[in-house]
């Protein structure tokens, strides 16, 4: 009986690294829908958000029987209840590349992102799909020294994101509105993605330590 319980321990962070590796694959697929105006890219990222809804409440349904069922204390607890705060995180970052994608459809066959923003939201999206990448990672090693490498990695994210407002505020931004609304979600967008990840780092963190971390 015990080992069927580790064993759904243990079902429960294979899913968890599957559903980020899934949300990461989907903001690659949102960024290449943004850019280059592919439908079938945002219809794709659309139609997978399924797939992460689906792990997700696999996921809490299966803590959630544990939590029931087995009773667990001390580490298994933690386990149990980090693990639940944790695919609450990547079910939105799933979200939020869904909301890229519906921006790209929305506007499609135009594009929504102008043509002198298009290095700049580039790179948002190669990090944000590489900051997913490294978090999935950390959710399988369980390594706090990369876990605590993420929260650097979001300050490229955060750079990016304030180079992005700043165009929109200069007196030469002849975007038009629509275009600045359209800019100015996706770059939330692609910057709370990463703010989730950095959220599921820092609760590895709190699950190897027992520690919280807390940043001003």
């Amino acid at each position: 009986m015990r080992d069927l319980y580790h064993e759904d321990l243990d079902g429960i962070t294979k899913s968890l690294v599957e559903i980020t590796r899934l949300a990461g694959a989907a903001v690659g697929r949102a960024t290449v829908a943004l850019l280059d105006t592919d439908l079938t890219a945002a219809e794709a990222v659309i139609d997978g958000d399924l797939a992460i809804d689906q792990l997700y409440a696999d996921v809490e349904a299966r803590a959630l029987t544990l939590l029931a069922r087995q009773q667990p204390v001390a580490s298994d607890l933690r386990i149990i209840i980090t693990s639940l705060r944790m695919v609450s995180d990547v079910e939105r970052m799933g979200d939020l590349a869904l909301h890229i994608a519906k921006v790209a459809r929305r506007r499609h066959p135009a594009p929504a992102i102008p043509q002198e923003l298009h290095s700049t939201v580039r790179e948002m999206g190669a990090i944000a799909e590489s900051i997913c990448a490294k978090c999935a990672d950390v959710i399988e090693s369980r390594d706090i020294a990369d876990a605590a490498q993420l929260e650097r990695d979001d300050d490229m994210m955060d750079e990016l994101h304030r180079r992005l407002f700043g165009v929109l505020l200069e007196p030469a931004w002849d975007g038009g509105i629509e275009r600045a609304i359209d800019v100015t979600l996706c770059g939330r967008y692609y910057e709370r993605f990463c703010d989730h990840a950095v959220s599921v780092a820092r609760r590895v963190i709190y699950l190897v330590t027992g520690e919280r971390v807390y940043v001003e």
